[in-house]
């Protein structure tokens, strides 16, 4: 098996990549992440998902690609002009909505439905703000983040960071979660239903 090769990209991946060099944008999601939340959102027809931290757009592409027409995401960012970039792909696209906002302020001020997949690729949601995020993501849903490996962006100190989110995570009783050394480093916690019974 060669995970190398990645069928089925979203028809607008490649447009948007070539983007990203032309803006200079250092920040873009590995491949293998989208196409994993691609798979994810496949299994989540009718579903509701939030992304944090869109970017420009390219795991909006593979997470929309994966969506059916009867679902809806919501993605936020605080950059006004990569937000503008990212309507100019999604922006007619009913289902997408696309939110230029602090993700604190929009994450605390939130108070509509909660999601089946929520992506956190932003300090809200992920190192800030990770109770009310955790809240929001219904029985069932997926909480998924990724850059839990080192990566050379990384300014120093961060590792104390994303040891402590690990920790937390470990820690919480209402999540499965699975750890993946894979990629950049994924975490995919799933909310559990903590009123089983035993029979």
């Amino acid at each position: 098996m060669d995970d190398a090769i990645i069928l089925d990209k979203p028809v607008i991946y490649e447009e948007i990549q070539q983007k990203c060099e032309e803006i200079g944008f250092s920040m873009p999601s590995d491949m293998h992440v989208g196409a994993f939340l691609k798979a994810l959102i496949s299994a989540k027809p009718q579903s509701h998902f939030l992304e944090l931290g869109t970017g420009i757009g390219l795991s909006l592409s593979w997470m929309v690609d994966g969506m059916d027409k009867d679902s809806c995401l919501i993605t936020v960012d605080n950059d006004e002009g990569l937000t503008a970039i990212a309507r100019g792909y999604f922006g007619k696209d009913q289902r997408v909505t696309i939110v230029c906002s602090d993700g604190t302020e929009w994450i605390k001020g939130y108070q509509g439905q909660k999601f089946d997949l929520v992506f956190a690729d932003a300090w809200p949601g992920k190192y800030s703000e990770i109770e009310e995020v955790l809240d929001l993501v219904n029985l069932g849903g997926f909480y998924v983040i990724d850059d839990m490996k080192e990566q050379p962006n990384w300014p120093k100190g961060h590792r104390k960071h994303v040891d402590g989110l690990i920790a937390y995570l470990e820690a919480r009783t209402d999540f499965n979660l699975i750890k993946m050394n894979w990629s950049t480093g994924l975490i995919v916690a799933v909310r559990k239903n903590t009123n089983k019974t035993n029979v």
